[in-house]
């Protein structure tokens, strides 16, 4: 597997980390496929009893590359419709993330940012360091966010709160997740992963069929079926991708200027 993403198993604990840590583990198309190959494999691995996933230092997920993806000569706009199904289907990496079949605990210890902070919502748990923060920064780029926006995140932190992390964009810290709900605990940076492999080493003691079917049974009460939602989203995505305030989002980040909106 790439080193873009890495995978371990240890006492029926699955580790991914994400590992672009120059970039801040911003998703490029390698690390997309990587890390949908590696929820995969967790999901189908008889070992693993429980997931974690992670990102090394200093980042947890910045979101996507944005120089390789929605500015790089294979933009996202032009190649999107190969990564998803003719009906309009969330990505696979949000696919495989959302049926994985095992417990996932996302142990973010640092930037959690657009599609960063949307792998962190497909986690069944959410353990932060003091050095996380959190943003759906979609909005900044003119874009709606991918389907764990609309479908966990105002289950996880009520319609209203999502609401406004969502029309803002703002980032927001680790104490103010801990306070809305959107994690489980804020430790110190150096005992994230301590904090992290102890909840799973409970969860995987446990029954793993009995394990597989509680989680489903959570998603079912809890969010209900995501592909009407993510299909919308992509649909959505698509959309938005060839307007001018899109391309101005990307083209201010990249020139490290304000933004200007006009609303075409």
């Amino acid at each position: 597997m790439s080193e873009d993403v890495l995978y371990a198993v240890a006492d029926n604990v699955a580790v991914i980390t994400l590992n672009r840590p120059e970039r801040r583990n911003a998703l490029n198309w390698n690390a997309y496929a990587m890390l949908e190959a590696a929820l995969r494999r967790a999901s189908a691995d008889e070992e693993v009893r429980c997931v974690i996933v992670t990102g090394a230092d200093p980042a947890f997920c910045s979101g996507d590359d944005v120089h390789e993806i929605m500015a790089g000569p294979k933009n996202f706009a032009a190649t999107h419709a190969a990564r998803t199904t003719v009906t309009f289907q969330p990505t696979p990496a949000a696919m495989a993330a959302l049926e994985c079949e095992k417990p996932m605990i996302a142990a973010v210890n640092g930037a959690a940012i657009g599609w960063g902070i949307e792998l962190a919502l497909y986690a069944d748990i959410r353990i932060a360091s003091e050095a996380a923060r959190f943003s759906e920064m979609f909005i900044k780029r003119g874009l709606v966010c991918d389907v764990g926006g609309f479908y966990r995140m105002p289950a996880i932190v009520g319609p209203a709160k999502a609401a406004e992390l969502l029309f803002t964009g703002d980032v927001i810290t680790a104490a103010e997740a801990l306070r809305i709900g959107l994690v489980r605990e804020v430790v110190p940076h150096a005992e994230l992963m301590t904090a992290a492999q102890a909840l799973a080493a409970r969860i995987a003691a446990n029954p793993p069929l009995a394990l597989r079917f509680m989680k489903q049974g959570l998603a079912r009460a809890a969010y209900g079926d995501p592909r009407e939602m993510g299909a919308w989203a992509i649909e959505t995505i698509r959309r938005l991708m060839d307007t001018e305030d899109h391309k101005e989002g990307v083209a201010s980040f990249i020139e490290k200027r304000a933004l200007v909106f006009t609303g075409r």
